[in-house]
This record gives structure tokens, C-alpha cells and sequence, in this order.
């Protein structure tokens, strides 16, 4: 078993967390967020998306999230662009990458882009290809890589398929995301081997969600096959409004105990993670999702 010494994580929380919220989020909170994600040695952020605010309308304010942050030096700040359009209002904001998002499951790409697969691929051509002109390094989320909620099992197949459309455009780096959390280790390492035909492991990063409590299940055994490099939420925050019955993505909190409880290193101050997650789930208004950060708040408490 050969694991890494070193694992960066990618918080999603201010776009994948709070996304679905239903009670607007202002802006200045997002900024703190990431202020305070990046203050506790968060250096991959995904900060916003560049989508109609008709769907998300809780990503509305994504100018004045990105043009109200105050940069750190070496953390790298990601926005979710869907198409040119999006792309073309990113790019004012001078994002360090930007993330196109496919799925594996053609159920699944209908009802989140009304689209297909090979359809979604060519819309998003043109905008990897912009942003690699203009050195804007770019990601791939690729979504319901072990289960849909309309296809249900999803096979390795179909992974490695997307995989490849998303290396014959230009993406650089892909995300393995279990959407809907339905995922166990064995088929996460499948759908990361079918990936791996395509990506190497530098370039490869699982995204779990905790439905069913697999999540750090998932991360070990993606660990076991080397991957480094991994997204999560601050709090547990969000999932997928796309995906009826998904709860939060894993919580940073609770992987960044497990990784350093392995002794592998992440650069992150878990009280100040801690802290960061109690505040913004006291923003919202609602109790934190991470397990260790319950337990270290009660602790400390006394």
C-alpha cells in the first residue's frame, strides 16, 4: 500500500456548498469564507460559478465575490463555467482555473444540461480552448461516476469513455465525483483505474458525498492507489440539486482529521478549519455536518 506523504485538498464549499442554499447568501459572507478558508491553509478554492442565474441563483453575485477577494499568494482560485458565455464573464474576474463539468450517466447530462455526453464535450471545446489560450488552467468534474439517480449503477466503461472526451479537448485534470454518494471503495477504484487510462495520477482528484457514509471509505481507497488530491466542504456543506436525495459533500474537517491521523500532511490548521466551519454553519443558521468538528467543539467546551 503505497500512500501519498502529501494531499492537497480543494474546498468546494462557497460554490458546491452553497449553491442550494434557499435563503440568499450575501456576498460579503462568501468572501469571508474564503478569506478564512485560505487563512487556515486552504490552497485550491473553488470560489464560484459563471451560470444563469435563473438555475443558480445563489451564484448571482459572482463578480462581486471575486473582485471583493483579497488574494493570498499561492492558493489558486476555480469557477464552474458552463459554456462561452460563462466563460467569457469569468475571464474579467481573472480565475487561476476554470472547471467544465460532464457526467458519466446520459440520464444524468440530460436532466443537469439538456444535453448529451458527446454534445456536452462540444460545448465546452471552445471554452477549454480559450482558456488554455489565455493561460487559464482548466479542470473536468466528471459526475456520477459510480451511480446515478436515474441510471443507477454506472459501469467503469462509461467513466473511462467521458474520461477520454475529456482529455481529446484539452482538460488538464479531472475530478472522479460519486454525485450521489452511493459509491463503496472497490467501485471507486474502478471508475479511478478507468480514469487513469486517460489522466495520470498527478492529474487525477476524487469529490465523495456522504449519503451513505462511504465517504472517507472512499477517500482511503483512493488513497491506497496514490491519489493526492481531493474535494470536499467546509462543514459538509451542499450536494447536488440535480441529484433528489444527496446530502452534502464530505466534510473538510473530517478528512483533514483522518489525513492527519495517517500522518500525511495537508498544510491545513484543523482548529482554524474547526472554526471556519462552526461560523459559517452559524451564518446559515444550522449546526456544522462535520463529525470531528462536533466533536472538537463539544470537546473543547468541556
Amino acid at each position: 500500500m503505497k500512500l501519498p506523504y502529501l494531499v492537497q485538498l480543494v474546498d468546494v464549499g462557497p460554490r458546491d456548498g452553497l449553491q442550494n442554499e434557499k435563503q440568499p447568501v450575501p456576498a460579503a459572507t462568501k468572501i469571508e469564507l474564503v478569506h478564512r478558508l485560505q487563512a487556515a491553509g486552504l490552497k485550491e478554492i473553488e470560489v464560484t460559478s459563471y451560470v444563469s442565474p435563473k438555475w443558480v441563483p445563489q451564484m448571482a453575485d459572482n463578480h462581486d465575490v471575486m473582485s471583493g477577494l483579497a488574494r493570498a499568494d499561492g492558493v489558486r482560485y476555480s469557477v464552474l463555467t458552463p459554456n462561452l458565455k460563462g466563460y467569457e464573464a469569468a475571464v474579467a474576474d481573472k480565475p487561476d482555473e476554470i472547471v467544465v463539468f460532464g457526467a458519466a450517466s446520459e440520464a444524468f447530462s440530460q436532466k443537469n444540461i439538456n444535453c448529451s455526453i458527446a454534445e456536452s464535450i462540444e460545448r465546452f471545446a471552445p471554452v477549454v480552448q480559450a482558456a488554455l489560450a489565455a493561460g487559464i488552467a482548466v479542470r473536468g468534474a466528471m459526475s456520477c461516476t459510480v451511480g446515478c439517480p436515474y441510471e443507477g449503477d454506472i459501469s467503469p466503461e462509461r467513466v473511462g469513455y467521458l474520461a477520454g472526451l475529456m482529455k481529446g479537448i484539452g482538460v488538464q485534470r479531472v475530478d472522479v465525483a460519486d454525485t450521489i454518494g452511493v459509491g463503496t471503495p472497490r467501485k471507486v477504484q474502478a471508475a479511478m483505474e478507468a480514469t487513469l487510462k486517460h489522466f495520470d495520477i498527478d492529474h487525477v482528484s476524487g469529490h465523495f458525498h456522504d449519503t451513505y457514509g462511504q465517504a472517507l471509505s472512499n477517500t482511503l481507497a483512493a488513497l491506497e492507489m496514490g491519489v493526492w488530491n481531493f474535494q470536499s466542504s467546509v462543514a459538509g456543506l451542499g450536494g447536488c440539486p440535480y441529484a433528489k436525495g444527496a446530502t452534502g459533500n464530505v466534510a473538510t474537517e473530517d478528512v483533514v482529521y483522518l489525513l492527519h491521523g495517517m500522518g500525511i500532511d495537508t498544510g491545513i490548521d484543523l482548529d482554524a478549519l474547526v472554526d471556519t466551519g462552526a461560523w459559517i454553519s452559524e451564518q446559515l443558521g444550522r449546526p456544522t455536518g462535520s463529525r470531528v468538528a462536533r466533536a472538537l467543539l463539544a470537546k473543547r467546551a468541556g
